[in-house]
């Protein structure tokens, strides 16, 4: 092929085109296709996810304590995933609490590590998780985890010197 010239073998026609496709005046095959973002698609908006990460952050902060959330299915024994979702803490487990919620399971689990359960009260724990609950029933998922973080937040204080 020589500067400025174009070889085609044929123009194809309208019925072998694809849908949202057109030949051009030029013999250019012109095709209109949908975007598809190759970032990942979760249940989560991002204004929801930074809702959840500043509470994380300022419950850890606060207290001195770890706080993780986990989402997802805990199947038939649940207190038993949870547990064992616990201990892949590893040694900061002692410092940490983990807020397992499986919405489809309609099932929530708090645990604590030995240093954090001194901090927090089982009666508080489970008010944070009565909390959860309701808006949890009222379609608001982040809205309650938030607000089981806080409950938690200010249930354990700040760190003992």
């Amino acid at each position: 092929m020589g500067a400025g010239e174009l070889t085609r073998d044929r123009t194809p026609s309208q019925e072998e085109l694809e849908f949202g496709a057109v030949v051009t005046l030029s013999g250019r095959v012109s095709a209109a296709r949908m975007y598809d973002s190759d970032k990942p698609k979760g249940p989560f908006t991002a204004t929801q996810l930074a809702r959840l990460d500043e509470a994380l952050t300022l419950a850890s902060r606060d207290t001195g304590l770890d706080f993780s959330v986990y989402i997802g299915g805990l199947g038939k024994d649940s207190r038993a995933e949870v547990e064992k979702l616990f201990r892949r803490i590893g040694p900061r487990g002692r410092e940490s609490v983990l807020i397992a919620v499986s919405p489809g399971e309609r099932v929530v689990e708090l645990v604590t590590g030995e240093i954090a359960e001194q901090r927090l009260s089982q009666r508080g724990g489970k008010l944070a998780v009565m909390s959860m609950v309701a808006s949890f029933k009222e379609g608001d998922l982040i809205g309650g985890l938030v607000s089981g973080l806080r409950m938690l937040d200010e249930q354990a204080g700040s760190p003992r010197e």
